[in-house]
């Protein structure tokens, strides 16, 4: 990643007393930030990326009129007759099959059988479907054609035609596709699997994209198990790694995920240093409150943290560290908290990482199908909901410790600072997760 160039905080910035909007922390981080540089990548190592050029198609999509049927090649005036009842005969003079080279030409009376994606010999005008024929075997309207190897006489003889075709039929003609020249993907677009196709139909091999982000996740907490091991006393399972390690790989990252690291700041700072030759950007979870063992504070004096009007995920810290000035987002320990708040933050960055627009989750305006009360006065709430049909049912309470009502939850329902409930049936603003 290039390195941004590091503002200093605000006049109060970062001061304890100061409370941020959620909007001003967001626009905060993302103005520290530049995209990662672009790299030359191959195709499929480029899927997920951002292009980050204009391509347009060097060559003809189909580069040649090619059949779009099995079938026979013909001349259209030799089958105008044709009918049930009065089938037109016409001479095989050969084979036509995909990719080859050497092709016959198709005179008056005659027909040269094709298979599908082989190119038009010349002199034919359309393509009869070997369905429209008796495949060459004098009985009655063929289903298929036998294979080659089985029946090498029916590339010659005779075959009966008992259906018309108008010119071009069942040809897909050469630039129906894309003709050369024209655009074929925006810088800024996404790569997923269809445009790895059409880069590939075009002959490209490999593409200027900007590169996923490399995330390096971490929880702390000398309580933190993980999964899979027995819990002693006073401990419990580490969810907050795996949960944001896999809301990375989902938001377009390649994520790495460290093991939990024991409240302890020499060991965190540690961990961390050793982690920066891997990162592009670097998320903690626990460890940013007012608590005697946030490590996270202890560790990394260098981050801004922050209150936030926001419930979940008040305490917030961020910052740009190690020579690289690589981006560090502290998020909150409480497994709801962390994940709304790698949903409002998090993500954002690695799309700003990525040059994607836009940055933000898609919000919905929908009907709120229960009453929602007890929101905190001057902040904004964020509670689980799910959401169908232009409406959206509250999932679960408030608290920042219901893993399970998350996990049941497809939205966030915004509960805006101004607000204390929102009356069943009223709009509410809705993120849509997914």
């Amino acid at each position: 990643m290039s390195s941004p160039e590091r503002s200093a905080p605000a006049a109060d910035g970062g001061g304890a007393d100061r409370v941020w909007s959620v909007d001003d922390h967001l626009d905060d981080i993302l103005r520290r930030l530049t995209p990662l540089e672009p790299i030359e990548l191959q195709l499929l190592d480029a899927q997920g990326c951002v292009l980050v050029e204009d391509v347009t198609v060097p060559v003809a999509l189909p580069p040649f009129d090619n059949s779009s049927m099995d079938g026979y090649a013909v001349r259209v005036a030799d089958v105008a007759g044709a009918g049930e009842d009065t089938a037109v005969v016409l001479k095989v003079i050969g084979d036509v099959a995909a990719g080859e080279a050497q092709l016959p030409t198709v005179g008056p009376g005659q027909a040269a059988r094709i298979m599908t994606g082989a190119p038009l010999p010349p002199g034919a005008q359309a393509v009869v479907p070997v369905e429209w024929t008796d495949a060459g075997h004098g009985a009655g309207p063929a289903t298929t054609m036998r294979a080659h190897s089985a029946d090498p006489a029916g590339a010659s003889g005779e075959v009966r035609v008992h259906r018309p075709v108008e010119p071009g039929a069942h040809v897909r003609a050469r630039g129906s596709d894309a003709p050369v020249g024209e655009p074929a993907l925006a810088a800024g677009t996404r790569l997923g699997p269809p445009q790895i196709a059409l880069l590939a139909a075009i002959g490209r091999g490999q593409v200027l994209v900007r590169p996923r982000p490399r995330v390096v996740v971490l929880s702390t907490g000398s309580e933190l198990v993980p999964p899979g091991e027995e819990l002693g006393p006073g401990q419990i399972h580490d969810s907050n790694s795996y949960a944001l390690a896999a809301a990375a790989r989902e938001a377009g990252a390649i994520a790495y995920r460290v093991g939990a690291v024991a409240d302890d700041a020499a060991t965190l700072r540690a961990t961390i240093e050793d982690q920066l030759i891997r990162a592009d950007l670097i998320v903690t979870s626990g460890g940013v409150s007012v608590g005697a063992y946030d490590v996270v504070k202890e560790a990394l004096s260098e981050l801004e943290f922050r209150k936030l009007a926001m419930q979940p995920g008040k305490p917030q810290g961020f910052g740009l560290i190690g020579a690289d000035r690589t981006p560090l987002l502290a998020l909150p320990g409480n497994p709801v908290s962390s994940y709304v708040s790698f949903e409002l933050f998090v993500r954002p960055v690695i799309r700003a990482l990525m040059g994607l627009e836009p940055v933000r989750r898609e919000t919905v305006t929908a009907r709120c199908a229960a009453r929602i009360s007890g929101s905190p006065e001057g902040k904004r709430q964020f509670l689980r909901g799910w959401y169908e049909d232009g409406a959206v049912t509250p999932v679960g309470g408030a608290g920042s410790h219901l893993v399970k009502a998350l996990a049941h939850a497809n939205a966030l329902i915004v509960v805006p600072e101004r607000s204390t409930g929102i009356d069943e049936g009223a709009e509410v603003d809705v993120i849509l997760l997914g």
